[in-house]
């Protein structure tokens, strides 16, 4: 009996349906069907063959272990990853363009800056009344009784405070990575120093806190949960990903 149809069986004897092993494996139910017919070419790799071949088999009830033995007498021995492989870039992802400032929202800060020019304008002149009067009461009083006050430093001069100064301060990035499947994980920073590598197995995560930009290369995008500062990222390929996080964003980027 083949791979696929022990899968299959395993899958049938348990009452699960495709889309529900989907679910609990994260993995779409398109190469779980090529899988239960032989075919694993959608799989991306034997990497991620074998990476499939175990997450379902655990799912319906199956040792991975004689399934995996089988595929590498079928496909041969796993091999090392090439360093090719692993930074080969990803796919593009679309920008959506900036919307145009509507004819509405024109009038309206047009608006607003007229009524403030008004505003300026009224507190400018009382201002110079008031100037005027007390020039006019001090000429009247003897000059041995005017005083000049000590100058106060003006409030521009005085050091930056309160919300401003707390968002000038350097943020982090916290970056969490939850392995659903065993996944292999590099990460480094923009010099190309590294700062992680390894593999994280199922059922385990990483976090990281970064404080300077740095870029993640994921062997199995698919088999892994991923949050910057609390803000799930999407993960859904089936090719080696690789992202640039910036502590001055929640949003990975790809490339």
């Amino acid at each position: 009996m083949s791979i696929g149809d022990t899968l299959a069986d395993a899958r049938r004897q348990t009452g699960l349906t495709i889309s529900q092993v989907s679910q609990r494996t994260r993995i779409r139910e398109s190469i779980i069907a090529a899988i239960e017919k032989g075919d694993f070419s959608p799989c991306g790799g034997d990497f991620y063959a074998r990476g499939h071949i175990r997450s379902v088999a655990s799912v319906v009830g199956v040792d991975p272990v004689p399934l995996i033995r089988e595929y590498d007498e079928e496909h041969g021995p796993p091999a090392a990853m090439r360093a090719a492989q692993v930074f080969e870039p990803a796919t593009p992802i679309k920008i959506r363009e900036p919307r145009r400032f509507g004819l509405g929202k024109a009038a309206v800060v047009v608006l607003l800056a007229l009524i403030g020019f008004g505003v300026y304008h009224l507190v400018s002149t009382s201002g110079t009344h008031k100037n005027n009067a007390a020039s006019d009461t001090a000429t009247q009083r003897p000059a041995a009784a005017t005083t000049s006050p000590t100058a106060r430093p003006s409030p521009a001069s005085a050091p930056a405070s309160g919300p401003a100064a707390a968002r000038s301060k350097p943020t982090e990035a916290v970056i969490k990575l939850t392995a659903v499947q065993d996944c292999w994980v590099a990460l480094t920073d923009t010099a190309g120093k590294q700062l992680y590598q390894g593999t994280i197995y199922a059922g385990n995560t990483m976090t990281w806190r970064e404080k300077h930009p740095v870029s993640m290369v994921i062997g199995n995008p698919m088999g892994i949960v991923l949050t910057v500062d609390g803000k799930p990222q999407q993960t859904h390929t089936t090719r080696v990903l690789t992202l640039s996080i910036s502590p001055a964003s929640t949003n990975a980027t790809i490339g």
